[in-house]
């Protein structure tokens, strides 16, 4: 018995041993089966992005552009004009440097100090042929370079990684001191841009469930030709360009198109006082939500087939009054597609650039208007990597709250 009892134990084993083998080949099987997938998605879309991202902290352009300056500057006490030796070592620097590397570090300089730029391009020409001693060439060049704020900019530009750059896009900044400071109001755009993209996008999402909820609930009750017709109008969208959607509502809502050439033939405004419908947050807001209306309706009406219409009836035979039985059955069992359509919608929402671009007014350019503006053209990637930094910790914040409260396993899309 004992040596039946011991064979079993030694069959039992290796037929556990065999079957973590076979567990394992399927795993690795399975890896490499979607390995070419993973390759492609971190090469396409993680590396870039994460390269993007580090142009909000790097700052190397100026300390590898003017090595002999940073350590110059090193023992600098910023209290008063710097000695011959740093001057000596600033202006070696730049005549070493090409023009090239001289207009990206006069750049840099420019978003900490207006007259940067000039200053230092007219700089670099001209001491290419000074000699010694090179604190009065300069000084000659330029006062500026007599004072002590000019090395103070160009000490608080020599850091190889910067924050200032992510505090920029909070409307943040460091003093003379180093000290956290608010920007001047004149200057203090990036905050109502970030609060304005919050706005529009949780707008756009709430119409977009108010018209989508009603929809979803009316195609998953209808039947045969009904119901594929309504989803085949709800998925039409999908076959027409961005671009034509978003162009088709600056003809039908401008001061003379087809919206308020309807409404003053039926006599309901003046045909010389037409309505503001474009340009505006409102040409913004119905272009926007024709747009993500079918990604709200879509989740919402896949969680909606999938309710037996027997609960319903369960409800009403024990009592319950229509409005009651849909607050209390047909509402909580459909949440997932509303909280999955709502969330949907609301990151969409969030990079919209064409749409804004097209049918808003200046005061309603979201913050994708901005990080393309500072990519293409003013060319400062530091700023745009700062707002697409913060527009990504947004979202994610937003995902974190959403598992937080609803659960990423009740995420019900199809």
């Amino acid at each position: 018995m004992t040596d039946h009892t011991a064979r079993t134990n030694v069959d039992g084993a290796a037929l556990a041993r065999r079957l973590r083998g076979l567990r394992r080949k399927g795993q690795v099987k399975a890896l490499l089966l979607v390995a070419p997938l993973m390759l492609f998605l971190l090469a396409i879309f993680v590396l870039p992005i994460g390269m993007l991202l580090t142009r909000s902290v790097d700052n190397s352009d100026v300390s590898r552009t003017l090595p002999a300056t940073v350590s110059a500057l090193a023992g600098w006490d910023g209290q008063s004009v710097p000695g011959e030796a740093v001057f000596a070592a600033f202006a070696a620097d730049l005549k070493a440097a090409s023009r090239e590397d001289v207009a990206e570090i006069a750049k840099r300089l420019n978003y900490h100090e207006t007259g940067m730029r000039s200053r230092l391009l007219k700089t670099a020409r001209t001491i290419r042929n000074a000699e010694a001693p090179f604190q009065q060439a300069f000084v000659d060049i330029d006062e500026m370079w007599g004072t002590q704020r000019a090395w103070q900019v160009l000490q608080q530009a020599m850091p190889r990684y910067t924050d200032f750059y992510l505090l920029g896009a909070l409307d943040l900044t460091r003093d003379a001191s180093g000290n956290v400071a608010s920007v001047s109001p004149d200057n203090a755009v990036h905050l109502d841009v970030l609060d304005r993209t919050f706005v529009v996008s949780a707008s756009v999402t709430l119409i977009c469930l108010v018209l989508g909820y009603p929809l979803a609930a009316l195609i998953a009750r209808s039947k045969g030709v009904v119901a594929n017709t309504l989803l085949v109008l709800v998925l039409l969208p999908f076959w027409t360009s961005l671009l034509v959607r978003t162009s088709a509502w600056v003809v039908l809502l401008q001061s003379r198109g087809v919206v308020n050439s309807a409404l003053a033939w039926i006599g309901i405004i003046d045909p010389a006082q037409p309505l503001e419908l474009i340009y505006n947050r409102i040409g913004v807001l119905v272009a926007m939500t024709h747009i993500l209306l079918p990604f709200m309706v879509l989740p919402i009406y896949s969680v909606m087939r999938g309710i037996p219409p027997v609960y319903l009836r369960a409800a009403s035979s024990l009592g319950a009054p229509p409005f009651m039985a849909f607050w209390r059955v047909y509402l909580p069992m459909s949440l997932p597609g509303v909280s999955a359509g709502a969330l949907l919608v609301f990151i969409l929402a969030l990079g919209y650039y064409i749409t804004p671009a097209l049918v808003g007014g200046p005061r309603d350019q979201m913050v994708s208007y901005f990080i393309a503006y500072y990519s293409n053209q003013v060319t400062n990637w530091g700023m745009a990597a700062a707002l697409s930094g913060i527009l990504l910790v947004a979202v994610l914040i937003l995902y974190a709250v959403y598992n937080r409260l609803v659960g990423i396993d009740r995420l019900r899309i199809g």
